[in-house]
């Protein structure tokens, strides 16, 4: 990379933000920048017994009807390495209830979709999913990323193998430029910093690393056309309604849950007075109408 480019870079200090749609897809889902992926998939994977992967082809991503219309909180990728091997990549900015079983679920479709294996289940390949997810998914872990493999229950050995699940939970990383330590922490940083981040500090994070120095490159506003500004900021705008929108709906279940806690509370209060009441021996008409209990219900009591 030349020295002029990176002069030119560092005086621009506007960056967008990967977790967009429009944006993650141009760095890490584009032919262009298919060496960029490949780069983030080793950087984040720990790879035990089989070497990094060195190319990747990108797939139709496999989605079923109500995972496509919740576009705007998922950004998925699926590629496959040299060897076959399947890698799922998502961006999950929404927090959603079940999302570790919908990995599962999209995990296994995708394994069980793997063209032209016509019952010979040893042509069957691995799934890698990789979720980059903008909550906390696990609240018991400690740690901003977690590996999880399928292990024999007594003696812990790997010996199911074609599956694999590695979560970053973004709120769970706080470190600062001077604290981070490894292209792993530089990456979750550049997933949850960049737009508060000027050029030079920028500059400290990549270092050498000419592949992360175009990923930065293409968050740049700069380098983005109007059109392409126009779509990334569509998504944005479609982004914050949708997030919106559950706010609303989480509000307006609060409003009911006090509504019906009140309703609730107002009845056992009408159930001790009719019990009272009854015990004194008032009559029973009497009481219904003085509670608005039913007749039998207060005979009951």
């Amino acid at each position: 990379m030349s020295t002029d480019f990176g002069y030119v870079w560092l005086m621009i200090s506007k960056f967008l933000d990967p977790k967009n749609d429009i944006a993650f897809r141009r760095i890490f889902g584009s032919e262009r920048n298919k060496d960029i992926l490949i780069h983030f998939i080793n950087d984040i994977l720990v790879f035990k017994g089989s070497a990094p992967i060195l190319e990747a082809t990108f797939l139709k991503t496999i989605q079923d009807p109500e995972i496509a219309s919740k576009k705007t909180s998922i950004v998925d990728i699926l590629c496959k390495d040299g060897k076959g091997n399947n890698y799922i990549v998502e961006m999950q900015v929404a927090k959603e209830k079940e999302f570790a079983k919908r990995a599962q679920y999209y995990a296994a479709k995708a394994y069980a979709n793997q063209a032209d294996v016509k019952g010979k289940y040893k042509n069957l390949k691995e799934i890698v999913f990789i979720a980059i997810a903008n909550f906390i998914m696990f609240p018991n872990k400690k740690g901003f990323k977690s590996d999880h493999v399928i292990l024999d229950r007594n003696s812990h050995e790997h010996d199911l193998k074609d599956f694999s699940f590695t979560f970053l939970e973004l709120p769970k990383f706080n470190k600062t430029i001077d604290e981070l330590q490894n292209i792993t922490e530089k990456w979750m940083y550049f997933f949850n910093g960049t737009e508060e981040t000027s050029p030079e500090d920028i500059a400290k994070i990549m270092g050498s690393d000419e592949i992360m120095q175009r990923a930065y490159h293409e968050l740049d506003r700069y380098y983005w056309n109007e059109e392409e500004l126009l779509n990334y900021e569509q998504a944005q705008k479609y982004e914050w309604g949708y997030n919106a929108s559950m706010e609303q709906k989480f509000d307006e279940g609060v409003e009911k849950g006090k509504a019906e806690g009140k309703a609730e509370g107002k009845a056992e209060r009408n159930l001790e007075i009719a019990k009272e009441f009854k015990a004194q021996g008032v009559d029973i008409e009497i009481i219904a109408k003085a509670t608005g209990l039913n007749m039998d219900v207060i005979k009951q009591l």
